[in-house]
């Protein structure tokens, strides 16, 4: 991955004096967004710049561990106006892991209220909107965090990483790989990891903060959903899940419970897509998965009015969990008759 080398001197002319920054971190952030968020301002913090962390919703709380977490604003929960002022009095909005507004839900309307600010995409997710005043938009980057390590690399020097911030960016480079075993795993990937580790943070005590540190309730919420509401078609290739709010009330749901879920029908040898659909208030969320060549991004464009990436993506449905099932099964069966699910 080659960086515009023009990109990176506009963005260093940009930060060549002290600014007012709001960094800015899509709707249920993941590692992804939050390790990118806490890095790049810990970063522009010690240079002199007055940064302000926003995510829209809380994050899980197997994040909680993460350096400087608590220093980020939550707009869902704002009651004094924090996040609105922050915004409005920002010379630079830095929008990472995301490309469009619309993955800000409310938040994005208080994004559109300063037009002044210029506002600045880091993300490697396909398709950005064209409304960006400088984007690194690199859909080959693993995860953001690789790409923000890449940057800063660039514009000031890896040197600059710090123990605090190569832990936050560590988290957003292993859960976005899936442990780094997705095909979007590099060499230079591994470089990377090397650099973030050569600052001493305990590998083994990260992975264990993110992946083994959920409720009573999650493990027994997973069971149930394997057992009770995985559904195998398509001659065992396609599988679907769904929890709907009663299910999750009934198991302590709590912000991030569900993730991963929608990985664990790959696991099945023949297995080549999977979906995960979780009812919320006014929409059903649905996460897509899948193998090698099945292009669950342009599903979900086409299907569930979303994207992301060919082998990992998201989208709405606004009917019920019943006509989401049976609406999700009928593509498949054209997505399949198209030739696409070989």
């Amino acid at each position: 991955m080659q960086l515009d080398q023009q990109k990176i001197e506009s963005l260093r002319a940009m930060l060549a004096e002290p600014k007012s920054v709001v960094i800015l971190a899509h709707t249920n952030p993941d590692g992804d967004a939050i390790g990118s968020s806490l890095a790049w301002a810990e970063l522009l913090t010690k240079n002199g710049h007055s940064v302000t962390c926003i995510i829209p919703n809380r994050y899980p709380y197997y994040l909680e561990f993460m350096p400087g977490i608590r220093t980020m604003l939550n707009y869902k929960n704002d009651t004094d106006g924090s996040t609105e002022k922050a915004v409005r009095e920002a010379d630079i909005i830095f929008c990472l892991d995301f490309h469009t507004m619309s993955r800000l839900e409310g938040l994005g309307d208080v994004i559109e209220g300063n037009r002044e600010a210029k506002r600045v995409l880091i993300d490697h997710h396909l398709d950005p909107v064209q409304d960006f005043d400088l984007m690194f938009s690199y859909s080959e980057a693993s995860s953001t965090c690789y790409l923000l390590a890449r940057i800063i690399e660039q514009l000031y020097g890896l040197e600059h990483i710090s123990a605090t911030m190569a832990e936050n960016l560590f988290v957003g480079m292993m859960t976005d790989t899936g442990n780094f075993a997705f095909s979007t795993v590099t060499p230079d990937l591994f470089r990377m990891v090397s650099v973030m580790a050569a600052t001493g943070i305990s590998i083994p005590a990260i992975h264990n903060n993110v992946y083994n540190s959920f409720t009573e309730g999650r493990a027994r919420l997973f069971g149930y959903v394997i057992n009770r509401k995985m559904k195998i078609f398509h001659n065992g290739t396609v599988a679907h899940m769904s929890l709907t709010e009663k299910e999750m009330r009934r198991f302590w749901f709590q912000q991030g419970d569900s993730e991963g879920f929608v990985n664990y029908p790959l696991t099945i040898k023949k297995m080549k897509m999977s979906a995960m659909f979780t009812e919320h208030s006014d929409f059903i969320r649905v996460s897509l998965r899948s193998r090698g060549d099945i292009d669950v991004n342009l599903f979900a464009q086409r299907f569930f009015n979303g994207g992301g990436h060919r082998n990992a993506a998201g989208g709405k449905s606004f009917v019920s969990m019943e006509e989401t099932l049976k609406h999700y099964e009928e593509c498949v069966a054209l997505y399949a008759k198209e030739g696409n699910l070989k």
